[in-house]
Protein backbone atom coordinates (compact mmCIF):
# COMPACT_ATOMS: atom_id res chain seq x y z
CA UNK A 1 0.00 0.00 0.00
CA UNK A 2 1.34 3.40 -0.88
CA UNK A 3 0.72 5.59 2.17
CA UNK A 4 -2.22 7.98 1.92
CA UNK A 5 -1.40 11.55 0.94
CA UNK A 6 -3.39 14.36 2.52
CA UNK A 7 -4.49 17.59 0.86
CA UNK A 8 -1.23 19.30 1.77
CA UNK A 9 0.70 16.82 -0.34
CA UNK A 10 2.39 15.28 2.72
CA UNK A 11 2.25 11.58 3.58
CA UNK A 12 -0.49 10.93 6.11
CA UNK A 13 0.77 9.32 9.31
CA UNK A 14 -2.56 8.74 11.04
CA UNK A 15 -4.04 5.36 11.96
CA UNK A 16 -7.46 3.78 11.80
CA UNK A 17 -7.08 1.17 14.54
CA UNK A 18 -10.18 -0.97 13.98
CA UNK A 19 -11.55 -2.39 10.74
CA UNK A 20 -12.57 -5.75 9.27
CA UNK A 21 -12.24 -7.31 5.81
CA UNK A 22 -14.67 -9.76 4.18
CA UNK A 23 -14.07 -11.44 0.85
CA UNK A 24 -14.02 -11.63 -2.04
CA UNK A 25 -15.90 -14.76 -1.05
CA UNK A 26 -14.87 -16.85 -4.03
CA UNK A 27 -11.31 -16.63 -2.69
CA UNK A 28 -11.89 -16.15 1.05
CA UNK A 29 -15.14 -17.94 2.00
CA UNK A 30 -16.69 -17.50 5.43
CA UNK A 31 -16.71 -20.26 8.04
CA UNK A 32 -19.65 -22.67 7.65
CA UNK A 33 -20.53 -22.18 11.34
CA UNK A 34 -20.86 -18.48 12.07
CA UNK A 35 -23.17 -16.02 13.84
CA UNK A 36 -23.65 -13.62 10.92
CA UNK A 37 -23.15 -13.31 7.16
CA UNK A 38 -21.85 -9.87 6.21
CA UNK A 39 -21.68 -8.33 2.74
CA UNK A 40 -18.25 -8.26 1.14
CA UNK A 41 -15.87 -5.55 2.34
CA UNK A 42 -12.69 -6.05 0.38
CA UNK A 43 -9.14 -4.79 0.73
CA UNK A 44 -9.30 -2.30 -2.14
CA UNK A 45 -12.41 -0.66 -0.64
CA UNK A 46 -10.71 -0.30 2.72
CA UNK A 47 -7.60 1.23 1.19
CA UNK A 48 -9.82 3.71 -0.64
CA UNK A 49 -11.45 4.59 2.69
CA UNK A 50 -8.06 5.24 4.31
CA UNK A 51 -7.16 7.52 1.44
CA UNK A 52 -10.46 9.42 1.78
CA UNK A 53 -9.89 9.81 5.51
CA UNK A 54 -6.34 11.08 4.95
CA UNK A 55 -4.88 8.24 7.03
CA UNK A 56 -1.84 6.19 6.13
CA UNK A 57 -2.25 3.07 8.27
CA UNK A 58 -4.94 0.64 9.35
CA UNK A 59 -5.40 -2.18 11.84
CA UNK A 60 -7.39 -5.17 10.61
CA UNK A 61 -9.18 -7.26 13.23
CA UNK A 62 -9.91 -10.88 12.31
CA UNK A 63 -13.67 -11.35 12.09
CA UNK A 64 -15.33 -14.21 13.97
CA UNK A 65 -17.26 -15.09 10.79
CA UNK A 66 -14.00 -16.53 9.47
CA UNK A 67 -13.58 -18.87 12.42
CA UNK A 68 -10.02 -20.16 12.64
CA UNK A 69 -9.13 -19.31 9.03
CA UNK A 70 -6.81 -16.29 9.04
CA UNK A 71 -5.99 -16.51 5.33
CA UNK A 72 -7.59 -13.19 4.41
CA UNK A 73 -5.99 -11.27 7.26
CA UNK A 74 -2.50 -12.65 6.65
CA UNK A 75 -2.83 -12.12 2.90
CA UNK A 76 -3.73 -8.45 3.40
CA UNK A 77 -0.85 -7.90 5.83
CA UNK A 78 1.63 -9.45 3.40
CA UNK A 79 0.33 -7.31 0.53
CA UNK A 80 0.07 -4.03 2.45
CA UNK A 81 3.02 -3.18 4.76
CA UNK A 82 1.17 -0.16 6.17
CA UNK A 83 -1.43 -2.44 7.75
CA UNK A 84 -1.27 -4.31 11.05
CA UNK A 85 -3.43 -7.19 12.26
CA UNK A 86 -5.19 -8.66 15.27
CA UNK A 87 -5.91 -12.41 15.27
CA UNK A 88 -8.39 -14.53 17.23
CA UNK A 89 -6.85 -17.56 18.92
CA UNK A 90 -7.82 -20.19 21.47
CA UNK A 91 -5.63 -22.69 23.35
CA UNK A 92 -4.69 -25.56 21.07
CA UNK A 93 -5.22 -23.66 17.81
CA UNK A 94 -2.70 -24.50 15.07
CA UNK A 95 -1.84 -20.82 14.47
CA UNK A 96 1.71 -20.37 15.76
CA UNK A 97 1.90 -17.19 17.85
CA UNK A 98 5.70 -17.03 17.70
CA UNK A 99 5.93 -16.02 14.05
CA UNK A 100 3.01 -13.63 13.87
CA UNK A 101 4.71 -10.37 14.80
CA UNK A 102 7.06 -10.65 11.83
CA UNK A 103 3.97 -11.02 9.62
CA UNK A 104 2.41 -7.75 10.82
CA UNK A 105 0.24 -9.10 13.65
CA UNK A 106 0.32 -7.11 16.87
CA UNK A 107 -2.45 -8.57 19.03
CA UNK A 108 -5.06 -11.25 19.67
CA UNK A 109 -8.71 -10.50 20.32
CA UNK A 110 -10.93 -11.95 23.04
CA UNK A 111 -14.54 -11.36 24.04
CA UNK A 112 -16.16 -10.99 27.46
CA UNK A 113 -19.52 -9.25 27.25
CA UNK A 114 -22.46 -9.07 29.61
CA UNK A 115 -25.75 -10.80 28.93
CA UNK A 116 -26.52 -14.28 27.59
CA UNK A 117 -25.48 -15.28 24.09
CA UNK A 118 -23.49 -12.13 23.38
CA UNK A 119 -20.26 -13.75 22.20
CA UNK A 120 -20.25 -14.66 18.52
CA UNK A 121 -19.37 -18.12 17.27
CA UNK A 122 -15.64 -18.14 16.61
CA UNK A 123 -14.83 -15.75 19.46
CA UNK A 124 -12.15 -16.42 22.06
CA UNK A 125 -13.17 -16.03 25.71
CA UNK A 126 -11.69 -14.24 28.71
CA UNK A 127 -10.61 -17.64 30.06
CA UNK A 128 -8.76 -18.17 26.78
CA UNK A 129 -7.02 -14.85 27.31
CA UNK A 130 -5.89 -15.79 30.81
CA UNK A 131 -4.52 -19.10 29.52
CA UNK A 132 -2.73 -17.60 26.52
CA UNK A 133 -1.42 -14.38 28.09
CA UNK A 134 2.11 -15.74 28.79
CA UNK A 135 2.40 -17.02 25.21
CA UNK A 136 1.18 -13.67 23.87
CA UNK A 137 3.82 -11.89 25.94
CA UNK A 138 6.53 -14.21 24.62
CA UNK A 139 5.36 -13.49 21.05
CA UNK A 140 5.37 -9.71 21.57
CA UNK A 141 1.61 -9.41 21.16
CA UNK A 142 -0.98 -7.50 23.15
CA UNK A 143 -4.49 -8.64 24.05
CA UNK A 144 -7.54 -6.92 22.63
CA UNK A 145 -10.79 -7.29 24.56
CA UNK A 146 -14.36 -6.70 23.41
CA UNK A 147 -16.24 -6.09 26.64
CA UNK A 148 -18.62 -3.60 28.24
CA UNK A 149 -18.91 -1.54 31.38
CA UNK A 150 -21.33 -3.99 32.99
CA UNK A 151 -18.88 -6.88 32.66
CA UNK A 152 -15.68 -4.91 33.28
CA UNK A 153 -15.64 -4.43 37.08
CA UNK A 154 -15.50 -8.18 37.78
CA UNK A 155 -12.47 -8.75 35.57
CA UNK A 156 -10.61 -5.45 36.04
CA UNK A 157 -8.24 -6.73 38.77
CA UNK A 158 -7.32 -9.73 36.62
CA UNK A 159 -6.55 -7.52 33.61
CA UNK A 160 -3.96 -5.63 35.62
CA UNK A 161 -2.23 -8.89 36.56
CA UNK A 162 -1.82 -10.14 32.98
CA UNK A 163 1.69 -9.89 31.46
CA UNK A 164 0.52 -8.10 28.29
CA UNK A 165 -0.92 -4.69 27.41
CA UNK A 166 -4.72 -4.69 27.12
CA UNK A 167 -6.64 -2.86 24.38
CA UNK A 168 -10.39 -2.46 24.99
CA UNK A 169 -12.67 -2.10 21.97
CA UNK A 170 -15.54 0.30 21.34
CA UNK A 171 -14.87 2.62 24.30
CA UNK A 172 -15.64 -0.19 26.71
CA UNK A 173 -19.27 -0.43 25.64
CA UNK A 174 -20.28 2.46 27.90
CA UNK A 175 -23.97 2.93 28.74
CA UNK A 176 -24.89 6.43 27.64
CA UNK A 177 -28.01 6.35 29.81
CA UNK A 178 -26.02 5.45 32.94
CA UNK A 179 -23.80 8.50 32.56
CA UNK A 180 -20.14 9.12 33.27
CA UNK A 181 -20.53 8.41 37.00
CA UNK A 182 -21.60 4.81 36.35
CA UNK A 183 -19.45 2.41 38.37
CA UNK A 184 -18.50 0.37 35.32
CA UNK A 185 -17.42 3.41 33.35
CA UNK A 186 -15.41 4.68 36.31
CA UNK A 187 -13.68 1.29 36.39
CA UNK A 188 -12.75 1.82 32.76
CA UNK A 189 -11.32 5.26 33.55
CA UNK A 190 -9.27 3.81 36.41
CA UNK A 191 -7.85 1.16 34.06
CA UNK A 192 -6.87 3.78 31.48
CA UNK A 193 -5.17 5.82 34.19
CA UNK A 194 -2.87 2.91 35.08
CA UNK A 195 -1.19 3.08 31.66
CA UNK A 196 -1.57 -0.67 31.14
CA UNK A 197 -4.92 -0.47 29.38
CA UNK A 198 -5.60 1.19 26.03
CA UNK A 199 -9.06 2.07 24.68
CA UNK A 200 -10.28 2.48 21.12
CA UNK A 201 -12.40 5.60 20.72
CA UNK A 202 -15.24 4.34 18.58
CA UNK A 203 -18.31 5.85 20.18
CA UNK A 204 -21.13 5.32 17.71
CA UNK A 205 -22.02 1.72 18.59
CA UNK A 206 -22.77 2.86 22.13
CA UNK A 207 -25.01 5.66 20.82
CA UNK A 208 -27.25 3.84 18.35
CA UNK A 209 -30.23 4.10 20.71
CA UNK A 210 -29.63 7.77 21.44
CA UNK A 211 -31.41 10.53 19.56
CA UNK A 212 -28.34 12.75 19.80
CA UNK A 213 -24.83 11.35 19.41
CA UNK A 214 -23.54 14.45 21.16
CA UNK A 215 -24.33 12.52 24.35
CA UNK A 216 -21.10 10.62 23.76
CA UNK A 217 -18.89 13.70 24.07
CA UNK A 218 -18.49 13.65 27.89
CA UNK A 219 -17.49 9.97 27.80
CA UNK A 220 -14.64 10.66 25.40
CA UNK A 221 -13.62 13.75 27.34
CA UNK A 222 -13.44 11.76 30.59
CA UNK A 223 -11.17 9.23 28.89
CA UNK A 224 -8.91 12.00 27.64
CA UNK A 225 -8.72 13.40 31.17
CA UNK A 226 -7.84 9.92 32.51
CA UNK A 227 -4.89 9.35 30.15
CA UNK A 228 -4.64 10.75 26.60
CA UNK A 229 -1.54 8.61 25.98
CA UNK A 230 -3.57 5.39 26.03
CA UNK A 231 -6.29 6.23 23.51
CA UNK A 232 -6.67 5.15 19.88
CA UNK A 233 -9.28 5.79 17.20
CA UNK A 234 -11.04 3.20 15.06
CA UNK A 235 -13.58 3.55 12.27
CA UNK A 236 -15.12 0.09 12.86
CA UNK A 237 -15.50 -0.17 9.07
CA UNK A 238 -17.58 -1.73 7.47
CA UNK A 239 -19.97 -1.07 10.40
CA UNK A 240 -21.45 -4.54 10.65
CA UNK A 241 -25.17 -4.88 11.27
CA UNK A 242 -25.73 -1.12 11.65
CA UNK A 243 -28.48 0.58 9.63
CA UNK A 244 -28.15 3.19 8.32
CA UNK A 245 -24.42 2.69 7.80
CA UNK A 246 -22.50 5.67 9.24
CA UNK A 247 -19.96 7.62 7.23
CA UNK A 248 -16.48 6.96 8.63
CA UNK A 249 -15.44 10.49 7.66
CA UNK A 250 -18.17 11.89 9.89
CA UNK A 251 -17.11 9.58 12.73
CA UNK A 252 -13.54 10.81 12.39
CA UNK A 253 -14.71 14.44 12.37
CA UNK A 254 -16.81 13.76 15.48
CA UNK A 255 -13.80 12.31 17.29
CA UNK A 256 -11.65 15.33 16.35
CA UNK A 257 -14.32 17.75 17.54
CA UNK A 258 -14.67 15.95 20.86
CA UNK A 259 -10.88 15.71 21.27
CA UNK A 260 -10.82 19.38 22.25
CA UNK A 261 -7.44 20.18 20.71
CA UNK A 262 -5.25 19.31 17.75
CA UNK A 263 -2.58 18.08 20.15
CA UNK A 264 -4.88 15.44 21.63
CA UNK A 265 -6.18 14.42 18.21
CA UNK A 266 -2.58 14.01 17.00
CA UNK A 267 -1.74 11.79 19.98
CA UNK A 268 -4.72 9.52 19.35
CA UNK A 269 -4.38 9.33 15.57
CA UNK A 270 -0.60 9.25 15.23
CA UNK A 271 1.80 8.96 18.16
CA UNK A 272 -0.19 6.54 20.34
CA UNK A 273 -0.81 3.93 17.61
CA UNK A 274 2.77 4.30 16.42
CA UNK A 275 3.91 3.06 19.83
CA UNK A 276 1.43 0.20 20.00
CA UNK A 277 1.39 -1.09 16.44
CA UNK A 278 4.87 -0.33 15.11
Amino acid sequence: MSEAVNNTGMVAAGWDCHAHLFGPYERFPLAPERSYTPPEAVESSYLALLSRLGLGHGVLVHASAYGKDHSLLLHALAAQPALRGVVVVQPGDPLALGGLRARGVRGARFSHRSGPGTNFAGSASFDDLCTLAPALADAGLHAELWTDCRALPAIAPHLLELPVPIVIDHMGGFDVNAGVDDAGFRTLLDLIATGKVWVKLCAYRNLLGSSDWEAGRPFQQKMIEANPDRLLWGSDWPHLRVTPVPDAAQLLAMFKDWAGSEAVADKVLRSNPERLYR
